[in-house]
């Protein structure tokens, strides 16, 4: 099936982490929030802002999880199994045949280990946008983070860094104003190239 470019499906992850990168024996680090938003192709309007909390399965939340992303354990106790996420990508946004795209390619690293990992399929097509990437592309600059990009763009940061809703919501912002300032064309672009880049 052709994949629909109606709509760009923008996604955020955060994951279970610990200070210093040391990950406790038996233990992975996993999805624990999805945050989604969708961009409108023709208008560059923004929607859908949402997040999804994800119960981890072979990982538990750290302090400095929690420091850095407002998530406990008790919240993602009471969250959805990845699997059950992924279905909802599918159903509802129709992850499987729309572009998709996130500040970067953490998030199709985090998606394929983890569906690996679980044998799932993954829930979203091979067109993926990497915004930061893109961003840098068309501005002749390095590689910056999100924060810095926003400034660049004159857009005021919403919401709160590394919670997933505001995260995909803000490099959705980002994603719209480089359309907005240069043109579908640059959709275009990122979708003829997207099937081949690497994760």
């Amino acid at each position: 099936m052709p994949v629909r470019r109606d709509q760009v499906i923008v996604i955020d992850v955060e994951a279970t982490c610990w200070e210093g990168s040391q990950i406790p024996p038996g233990q992975y680090s996993e999805i624990i929030e999805i945050g989604v938003c969708l961009m409108a192709v023709k208008t560059c309007e923004l929607s859908a802002k949402r997040s999804i909390i994800v119960r981890p399965k072979f990982s538990r939340v750290s302090p400095f999880c929690t420091s850095l992303t407002g998530l406990t354990q008790e919240q993602v106790s009471a969250g959805i199994t990845f699997a059950d996420a992924c279905l909802i990508l599918a159903e509802e946004y129709d992850s499987p045949h729309r572009m998709w795209a996130s500040w970067g390619t953490f998030e199709r690293r985090m998606f394929r280990d983890q569906c690996r990992r679980e044998r799932l399929h993954l829930p979203f097509s091979e067109r993926h946008i990497n915004i930061k990437k893109l961003f840098a592309d068309l501005n002749g600059e390095r590689v910056v983070g999100m924060s810095t990009a926003l400034q660049m763009a004159g857009l005021p940061p919403e919401g709160t860094h590394h919670r997933g809703r505001d995260d995909a919501w803000n490099g959705g912002r980002v994603l719209a104003a480089l359309v907005e300032q240069h043109g579908r064309e640059v959709l275009i672009d990122a979708f003829l190239r997207s099937g081949g880049e690497q994760p």
